[in-house]
């Protein structure tokens, strides 16, 4: 296990150190940060000023070097459309986006197993063809639509639930969550069934495939032979073994939730993209890592094998 977490965590280092070049490279090669932050009418003094104040005059390599150095302080320059911080930016907005992201796939999973399940294992009843129709419907709507049908039922017809904001929040040292207030926990709602819809469904039709494909192998068969109960079967032999590709699905899901719903780009802020974009490879990464851990946990043929 110590040897299989060491080599993750080298290839892990390598990934990251890729997508800090690709973002490092933002900076070279989108634009001029000099004229982004002092217009066109900058006088040439300005220019050479401000170039050597932000490093750009010294070789490629030394700024590299430089820029992985504050990024693993978690410096990322000044947004040069704001002149703020950029990790001051990303530090007000970041637990609202993990917040909405984990509610969005805990829902998903929550919902989305048992009514693969149930699918499965009732596969003639009327509710398992209406959960196959509403999934179908999931998979196929776009994700905004979704959003516009929900806010003008639930916000604008019926009023229950607020159709924008974030509601009351709690500030805990540097992070502000609204899971302990009523107000915050409604705005939740509508923003993560919008989100969750669609890995929902999906889960839903993996769980589904993968137990009708693990009913139909030799063990089942065996076990049935051995006289458990279908609660055992279902429940101890098959669905553990469902859960593999649903682990792998619910990763790489959760990290484009993250991916797409942490901010719209309408201007070229380079720095505020460079950190972004190693924002999103660090959780990435981190899934995978918990995937990979969570693929040890679930099956034991790969506790046998070598890594």
């Amino acid at each position: 296990m110590t040897a299989f977490i060491l080599r993750r965590l080298g290839q892990a280092i390598l990934v990251m150190l890729a997508v800090g070049f690709i973002a490092f490279s933002l900076f070279r090669f989108v634009g001029d940060p000099v004229i982004f932050m002092l217009g066109q009418d900058a006088t040439p003094e300005d220019r050479e000023r401000v170039t050597r104040q932000l490093g750009l005059d010294r070789p490629f390599y030394v700024q590299y070097a430089a820029f992985v150095q504050n990024a693993l302080q978690g410096e990322f320059g000044l947004s040069l459309r704001q002149v703020r911080p950029v990790s001051t930016l990303i530090v007000e907005r970041l637990p609202a986006t993990l917040e909405l992201s984990f509610t969005a796939a805990l829902f998903a999973l929550l919902a989305g197993i048992p009514m693969g399940v149930y699918t499965a294992l009732r596969r003639d009843s009327w509710l398992s063809h209406l959960l196959l129709a509403v999934s179908l419907i999931g998979v196929s709507l776009p994700t905004f639509l979704i959003g516009i049908l929900l806010i003008l039922v639930f916000a604008v017809q019926l009023g229950w639930l607020p159709s924008f904001g974030r509601g009351e929040t709690v500030q805990i040292g540097w992070w502000s969550t609204g899971f302990l207030t009523a107000s915050g926990l409604k705005a939740l709602i509508l923003p993560s069934i919008t989100l969750g819809l669609f890995q929902m469904t999906l889960i839903q039709r993996l769980v589904r495939s993968e137990m009708l494909e693990v009913l139909r192998t030799d063990y089942i068969r065996f076990a049935r032979a051995r006289g458990l109960s279908d609660r055992a079967i279902h429940f101890g032999h098959a669905l553990k073994n469902t859960l593999v590709p649903v682990i792998t699905i619910t990763g790489l899901q959760l990290g484009s939730i993250i991916a797409f719903a942490i901010i719209t780009v309408t201007f070229a802020d380079v720095p505020v993209m460079a950190a972004y974009l190693c924002l999103i490879g660090l959780f990435f990464v981190i899934i995978n890592l918990v995937v990979d851990l969570l693929y040890y946990a679930v099956d034991p043929r790969l506790r046998a094998q070598p890594v």
